[in-house]
């Protein structure tokens, strides 16, 4: 496999060998949550400039086809949430500084989520560089892993220094924060979020990475991905990211083996034994969930506290449009932005019912491209994946907010809808060495 700065990889491949290859020096220095957005836009604009050029590109430059749905809805969906941002700031009249303030955090944010797919499926990337440079940068995490374990150990301070890049603006000082570890405030255990801005958040990393190390051809270079992102998981102590690691996986290769009649028959019985058992599984999941809650008791208070208020003020006060921003909340929530910790609710308070149905609507088509995807190949399973990782992390997460991070998994599903890749069956292991 060559490396990052090898000419062998086209010029897309080798911006994103590198941002992957830089994370922690971009995150000592602040600039991780910068160079995010700015490799979308790049891609983007790449990608345009494709389309514009493609009978004087060669070949193997050139678009694939036409948009697929899947990417059309997320350009659409996404153009509108910057429309209805522009109206909800008009409703509630926060003035021309606060719209292109926030007009920046749509660039950073909601714009990317269609700006990578359409990259992934746009330009020349394939799925085989990106695993490498995730397994590339997981050798790095390995590295430093014994530095942040005894950081607490040796009394290091948690939190290092604040990037001074912070001054260009962004959505706080914690985005642009070094901190070498955490303490939960109420267990007391010692938690890790290495490059991301909040431990949980790191926990959507490790997931993504895991899935794309699966695609590794070389054996060394595959465990040192599966290695890292399970430590990753475990550190981070992210309920979401062990659950989705356990259920994500198998539900897309699930998906993806539908298209075999001997599926069905082996799924017959256990449909079958899951009406019998139906009570008892009703309870089991009951259960399940209140153990989860019951994890960290204060923290799902919390998140309950802020959807129940988000909704509330959003069916009472700014039902289409939303607020427009974000608002502190009260001290019953710890004084947390209201909606955020979820991205549905985040949308109801801030973009109203027309917010949650420009997000939704993509979201929906591309589980399903995805799911069809994954019946024809390994790479659409791959991509189902990624698709299923964002819809659940929808629940816990404010994906926009976080994209600039988890940016492989929507090159990913771009990738995935080729109509090469879409078309190609492939029963043989990906990680086969």
């Amino acid at each position: 496999m060559p490396t990052p700065l090898d000419p062998r990889l086209s010029a897309p491949e080798q911006l994103i060998a590198w941002t992957l290859g830089a994370t922690y020096v971009l995150w000592l220095v602040g600039g991780l949550y910068f160079v995010g957005p700015a490799l979308g836009w790049v891609l983007g604009w790449q990608s345009v400039r494709a389309y514009f050029l493609a009978p004087a590109l060669p070949p193997e430059q050139r678009p694939p086809g036409p948009l697929p749905l899947a990417v059309t809805a997320w350009l659409i969906g996404m153009a509108a949430m910057l429309v209805i941002l522009l109206i909800g700031h008009a409703n509630y009249e926060l003035g021309s500084a606060q719209t292109l303030k926030s007009a920046a955090g749509w660039a950073k944010g909601w714009a990317l989520i269609a700006l990578f797919p359409l990259a992934g499926y746009v330009l020349p990337i394939r799925i085989e560089v990106l695993a490498r440079a995730v397994c590339r940068l997981a050798r790095q995490t390995l590295i430093l892993l014994p530095f942040f374990l005894l950081a607490p150990v040796l009394h290091l301070p948690a939190k290092l220094w604040v990037s001074p890049l912070t001054a260009l603006g962004g959505a706080g000082d914690v985005f642009f924060t070094v901190i070498l570890y955490t303490s939960d405030p109420e267990t007391g255990t010692v938690r890790w979020q290495f490059f991301a801005p909040w431990a949980p958040a790191a926990g959507i990393v490790a997931v993504i990475h895991f899935l794309l190390a699966r695609f590794e051809t070389n054996t060394a270079w595959r465990w040192t991905g599966y290695v890292a992102s399970v430590l990753f998981a475990l550190l981070t102590a992210s309920r979401m990211a062990l659950i989705a690691l356990a259920v994500i996986i198998p539900l897309a290769m699930l998906i993806g083996k539908l298209r075999r009649p001997g599926t069905i028959f082996a799924l017959a019985p256990v449909v079958m034994l899951g009406g019998w058992f139906a009570p008892q599984l009703l309870e089991l999941a009951t259960w399940s969930q209140d153990a989860f809650a019951g994890a960290r008791a204060s923290s799902s208070r919390v998140r309950a506290a802020l959807g129940r208020i988000a909704v509330q003020r959003w069916e009472h006060e700014a039902y289409w449009f939303g607020h427009g921003i974000v608002e502190r909340g009260p001290h019953l929530v710890e004084y947390m932005p209201i909606g955020s910790h979820h991205t549905w609710y985040g949308l109801l308070y801030v973009k109203g019912l027309t917010g949650v149905i420009a997000l939704a609507v993509p979201m929906a088509w591309t589980l399903i491209a995805t799911g069809a995807a994954a019946m024809r190949g390994k790479i659409g399973e791959l991509g189902l994946a990624m698709a299923l990782t964002y819809l659940f992390y929808s629940f816990g997460e404010n994906l926009e907010v976080l994209t600039y991070l988890a940016w492989p998994a929507l090159i990913a599903i771009g990738i995935a809808l080729k109509p090469a890749v879409a078309a190609s069956v492939d029963e043989a292991e990906p990680a086969a060495s």
